[in-house]
């Protein structure tokens, strides 16, 4: 496996507007406009990164947990859809031929 597989930013920015969307700027089919397409970027490729380097789906999850509750502020926030998140990356990085076999 390569130290970073080669992702498609796009495939990534799709799991993350569909699926997490702690603040909801997404429309009703799960899509941003060009104007905030970029949101959730560094935070969504920090859980690549994390994943890369052996941390679990469960680490990832309390990641984006925590960057919706301590760093966005929220005072609600869906863990489940933090763990599908979560889970869709692993599945996604495990897919690309230079992406790891396994995520624990």
């Amino acid at each position: 496996m390569a130290l970073y597989p080669k992702i498609q930013l796009s495939r990534l920015r799709d799991i993350g507007w569909k699926l997490w969307d702690p603040i909801g700027l997404a429309d009703e089919h799960g899509t941003c406009g060009e104007g905030c397409a970029d949101e959730y970027d560094s935070y969504l490729l920090h859980v690549v990164s994390m994943l890369c380097h052996d941390s679990s789906k469960d680490e990832a999850t309390t990641y984006l947990v925590g960057i919706a509750s301590d760093h966005m502020g929220l005072s609600v926030v869906d863990p489940d859809a933090a763990a599908t998140t979560a889970c869709a990356i692993a599945d996604y990085l495990t897919s690309l031929p230079d992406g790891p076999t396994t995520i624990r």
